[in-house]
């Protein structure tokens, strides 16, 4: 896996709590696997919950919210499967089938992973579908919608000085 750490461009666990965004980054031993992931989320408070976002290679993201029991999952390119461990546990957890050499990328698993926040699936799957933005852009833009924009910037280094 220390070649799949590599590739990690962010790792933020983020959550609410009375109303406050807080964003702390996440050890990478934890995104091992999206059991390994998940579990680490839970420790974290929050009021809906804590969201695992998750930026490999410049290529692709991961989102996961837990509350509770409760796992929502969206992975930006389900094509990520073939190369990248957590994106192939992503995969697994959704019960979909590792993707074919030749499939198009395509976002899986909830686009509605955020819409009690006011990011609807309808506005996901727009934002996804655009090729041109890198995932810390996507990511930035999600953020942007749902309230905890500039404590994501800021943590990534999009915030200009």
């Amino acid at each position: 896996m220390s070649d799949q750490v590599d590739g990690v461009d962010f790792a933020l666990a983020v959550y609410r709590e009375e109303g406050v965004w807080t964003a702390q980054e996440l050890a990478h031993d934890v995104l091992a696997d999206l059991d390994t992931l998940s579990h680490a989320l839970r420790r974290f408070p929050g009021d809906g919950g804590a969201l695992g976002v998750i930026g490999i290679d410049e290529d692709f993201f991961v989102m996961v919210r837990v509350a509770g029991a409760t796992t929502r999952v969206l992975l930006s390119d389900v094509t990520a499967a073939d190369e990248w461990e957590l994106a192939g546990s992503a995969v697994d957890h959704l019960g979909l089938p590792l993707p074919e050499e030749d499939d198009d990328q395509e976002p899986a698993g909830d686009l509605a992973i955020l819409s009690d926040m006011g990011m609807s699936a309808m506005d996901m799957g727009i934002l996804l579908d655009d090729f041109d933005l890198y995932p810390d852009e996507m990511v930035s833009e999600i953020a942007r919608k749902v309230g905890f924009g500039k404590i994501f910037d800021d943590a990534v280094g999009l915030t200009s000085a």
